[in-house]
C-alpha cells in the first residue's frame, strides 16, 4: 500500500451503518480493511467499494468468537497494513423477554459486542498511542443509555461500550489519539431482523427509522473532528436528554413500551 495513503479498518463492514461509513472513508481516500462474517457479503462489498487508487482489503472473520479478533489483528500485522482509523462497528441484538431467551446467543453477544471490541481497541490505541496519531470509533447506541426490557443484554452491552469509551478517551486525550463513541437509535439495517425483533413496536413503522447513510455521516464527521461523542438524530438527541432527567425505572417504563411487540397488551 502507498507510503501516504491512510488505511481505515472497519468490522461490520459488509451492510447498513458499516458499510455507510466504508464508503465515506473511500471517498474520502483512505485504503479500507473490511471485516465481516460472510464471505460473499464481503467480496459484493469490496466490489461497490473499489475505486482507482482505493485498495481493499477483505476479511472473513466470526467476532462472536474472541480468538478472531486476536486473528483480524494478527493478519492485518502480517500483511504490513499501518491501521490509522479502527472503526468497531459490529454488532448484535437478541429480542425477547429474558426469563425466555437463549443464553448462549447473549453471552456470544457478550463476546462480539463488549470482549472483541476490547481487544481490537486494546491492541490498535497501543500502536496508535506509541506513533502518537489515531482515531478510533465505537458504535454505541441510544440503548447504552437507558434500561431495556425486551432487548436487556443488548442494552446492557452498550451501556459498557459507552463508558467504556469514554474513559479510555480521556486516558489518550494527550497522546494524539481520539476516541470517538457514534450513537445511533433505531436504524433501518438488517439488525432487527437478526436480532428476531421484526415484531416490535420500534420496527412496526420503517418511516420512523434513520437511514444508515445518515447516521454514518454523522458518526463519520464526529469522528474526523475528534468529539466525545454523537447522539445521530434530532429525536434520538431529545430522548437522550429526556432520559437524562427521569429514573432508570421511568426510562425502562418507556423503553418496554417502545419495544414490546406491537398487539402487546401487558403494561
Amino acid at each position: 500500500m502507498g507510503t501516504n495513503k491512510k488505511t481505515a479498518l472497519i468490522t461490520g463492514a459488509t451492510t447498513g451503518i458499516g458499510f455507510e461509513l466504508a464508503k465515506l472513508f473511500a471517498k474520502d481516500g483512505y485504503n479500507l480493511v473490511i471485516v465481516a462474517r460472510d464471505r460473499a457479503e464481503l467480496d459484493n462489498a469490496a466490489a461497490e467499494l473499489k475505486k482507482p487508487g482505493i485498495e481493499v482489503t477483505t476479511l472473513a472473520k466470526d467476532l462472536f468468537d474472541t480468538a478472531n479478533a486476536f486473528g483480524v489483528y494478527d493478519e492485518v500485522k502480517a500483511m504490513g497494513i499501518q491501521v490509522d482509523v479502527l472503526v468497531n462497528n459490529a454488532g448484535h441484538g437478541h429480542y425477547g423477554e429474558f426469563t425466555d431467551t437463549n443464553l448462549q446467543m447473549e453471552l456470544d453477544i457478550i463476546q462480539l459486542n463488549i470482549s472483541s471490541l476490547v481487544i481490537l481497541t486494546k491492541l490498535y490505541v497501543k500502536e496508535m498511542t506509541s506513533r502518537g496519531e489515531g482515531r478510533i470509533l465505537n458504535t454505541s447506541s441510544i440503548a447504552g443509555k437507558t434500561p431495556g426490557p425486551w432487548q436487556s443484554v443488548y442494552h446492557g452491552t452498550k451501556a459498557f461500550v459507552q463508558s467504556f469509551t469514554e474513559a479510555i478517551r480521556y486516558e489518550v486525550k494527550d497522546k494524539g489519539v481520539t476516541v470517538t463513541a457514534l450513537l445511533p437509535g433505531a436504524t433501518d439495517t438488517d439488525f432487527f431482523r437478526k436480532a428476531d425483533m421484526e415484531s416490535s413496536k420500534v420496527v412496526q413503522d420503517k418511516s420512523k427509522l434513520a437511514d444508515p447513510a445518515d447516521v454514518a455521516k454523522d458518526g463519520y464527521e464526529a469522528l474526523m473532528s475528534g468529539k466525545d461523542m454523537v447522539v445521530s438524530g434530532i429525536k434520538n438527541k431529545v430522548q437522550v436528554a429526556m432520559g437524562n432527567l427521569s429514573s432508570d425505572e421511568k426510562n425502562a417504563e418507556k423503553m418496554a413500551k417502545q419495544q414490546e411487540p406491537a398487539g402487546n397488551n401487558k403494561e
